[in-house]
């Protein structure tokens, strides 16, 4: 697992926080000192937090459940698909779907539809239909491209949910506490850390500090995911092991029989 060094995360701006007129006092444990009219976070319990927050999430990661990260905010979107996409993680950087988790199975058909598209380009029934029908079905492929495009290999529920701006992202928020899904998320001055069950103390605003922590916590991912290969290579190792015993013996008895 990568380690957390303050400096780096001081250097990120990771410990700006917001106004001190706009703090939500449940974050008093976190907020080191005021500067300026703006509340600095104490990078020693970040660094603490980021550490609990990479070893549970590589736990998720070692056991086959998929993360789901999200974040709409315009300094986020971009980080999140890279790094979210580079350890084959889903994401939703585009509006939040209504109804996302709690209405899954709806969700399934329009990630279905996007196959069925596809599908129809390939065996030729797309070139059948009209020009104006072409025009249409393109348009709402590009559409839930845009939307579901990222979440298309997630046949089921995720295992947790990652969250940049829990105050954006409430609706996600609400869906994942009705589901009972772990909530991870970094989380500002101005949140509320109650929200969620793994916090990051951590300044969500600026690209700097998102790209930081993400880059620390999609390493504790690839990590988990390492784990899952690597231990499946050894149970297969094991069961090759055990076909080939049996192959053996018999291979003895042959040879015993010849000589008799």
């Amino acid at each position: 697992m990568e380690k957390v060094e303050v400096k780096e995360l001081l250097e990120a701006g990771v410990h700006f926080g917001h106004l001190t007129r706009k703090w939500n006092p449940n974050m008093a444990p976190y907020i080191y000192m005021e500067r300026n009219g703006i509340h600095i976070i104490n990078l020693y319990k970040t660094a603490a937090k980021i550490e609990e927050t990479s070893e549970a999430l590589a736990k998720i990661a070692a056991s086959g459940k998929k993360i789901l990260f999200v974040a709409t905010k315009k300094q986020a979107k971009d980080i999140v698909a890279e790094k979210a996409g580079a350890v084959n993680q889903p994401y939703i950087t585009e509006r939040w779907p209504g109804g996302m988790l709690t209405n899954f199975v709806t969700i399934r058909k329009a990630v279905k539809k996007m196959a069925s598209i596809d599908r129809m380009k390939k065996d030729g029934t797309f070139n059948s239909l009209s020009k104006k029908e072409r025009l249409q079905v393109d348009r709402l492929r590009a559409k839930l491209e845009k939307n579901l495009g990222s979440i298309s290999d997630m046949t089921r529920l995720p295992g947790a949910l990652f969250v940049v701006d829990i105050m954006r992202e409430h609706i996600a928020i609400k869906e994942a506490q009705k589901l009972n899904i772990p909530i991870f998320a970094m989380v500002d001055t101005n949140s509320d850390p109650r929200e969620v069950d793994y916090l990051i103390p951590a300044n969500d605003d600026a690209s700097k500090s998102v790209d930081k922590i993400l880059s620390i916590v999609t390493s504790a991912i690839a990590d988990g995911l390492n784990e899952r290969k690597a231990e499946k290579a050894d149970k297969a190792d094991k069961a090759e092991t055990k076909t080939a015993k049996p192959a053996k013996k018999a291979e003895k008895a042959v040879v015993s029989e010849e000589e008799e």
